[in-house]
């Protein structure tokens, strides 16, 4: 990446830094969201901008940005690094303010907006599958009554480290993450579904897991096609049962769990080891409703 855009400026990498005394460096006092373009498009940015402005609301960082806005951000950027799509991060940080935590709402929040190159999806992941690994560090409560995407991400780097930790076992692997109680939550950046007997399951938001903007539209999909979806409280037992699992997330799509590895280092086939016919089914959907051509 050679430029970022901050507070709707572009500028060189070098030169995209916000002040130290920003809530959002100091306490994470701020909220993030990642998606991706289509043909150049930001997909859902509606959505995002939604659960933004809700986070904010509740933050004290006021919010007015508009989808016209961040699009031409968004677009602008890409143009300078000559992009055809990309992996795109927002980024609403609280803004300055004196040391020590705050007693009122902010004022000036900044925003920044990184793009890179989007990868093209490998065939082989979304035939083949990728491993899903037990974790035993389990998803922190969320900061409020329903999950931010925020700033502060301990939790899943410290689920990210003990993924690595399973080495050359792991690699590609996504990490999975269960609450305090054992009730499966969500992978480190996934929203997580599976399927016994064509019934969809997903965890409920009272896990609580984030309320993924994709996950949504999944189980908006999942109700078009007539599939019953459940939220529902399971375990790690109830997922080894599974006819299929597939992760969700905005620049991943929905892609296929095909292994599932406990921390002993047991695995169990889900699937026999090939994307399921429901998965594939919604996959579909959800490229027909992106936008997306091969």
């Amino acid at each position: 990446m050679q430029y970022a855009a901050i507070n709707g400026e572009l500028v060189n990498m070098a030169a995209a830094v916000v002040p130290v005394t920003d809530h959002g460096f100091l306490y994470g006092l701020g909220l993030f969201e990642t998606f991706r373009t289509y043909q150049g498009a930001p997909y859902l940015l509606e959505r995002h901008l939604e659960r933004m402005a809700s986070g904010c609301e509740e933050l004290g960082i006021p919010f007015t940005t508009t989808a016209a806005e961040v699009t031409d951000w968004i677009q602008r950027l890409m143009h300078a690094g000559g992009l055809q799509d990309a992996y795109v991060r927002y980024t609403v940080s609280a803004g300055e303010a004196p040391l020590g935590l705050p007693s009122g709402d902010y004022t000036k929040p900044n925003h920044i907006v990184l793009a890179k190159a989007l990868s093209e999806p490998s065939p082989s992941l979304y035939e083949s599958g990728k491993m899903l690994q037990r974790l035993s560090t389990p998803r922190n409560t969320p900061e409020g009554e329903v999950r931010f995407k925020s700033l502060h991400y301990m939790n899943s780097i410290l689920a990210k480290r003990e993924l690595n930790q399973y080495g050359q076992y792991v690699q590609g692997a996504e990490g999975l993450q269960l609450t305090r109680d054992g009730y499966i939550a969500e992978g480190i950046v996934s929203n997580i579904f599976w399927t016994r007997e064509k019934v969809l399951y997903t965890p409920a938001l009272s896990t609580g897991i984030l309320p993924g903007i994709t996950r949504a539209v999944v189980m908006e999909i999942a109700s078009q096609q007539e599939f019953a979806c459940i939220e529902t409280l399971a375990t790690w037992e109830d997922l080894l049962q599974a006819d299929e699992i597939f992760l969700t997330g905005s620049v991943a799509e929905l892609v296929p769990v095909t292994t599932l590895r406990d921390q002993g280092g047991a695995e169990t086939t889900i699937s026999n080891g090939h994307i399921g016919p429901v998965t594939a089914v919604l996959l579909g959907m959800y490229r027909q409703k992106a936008g997306y051509t091969s």
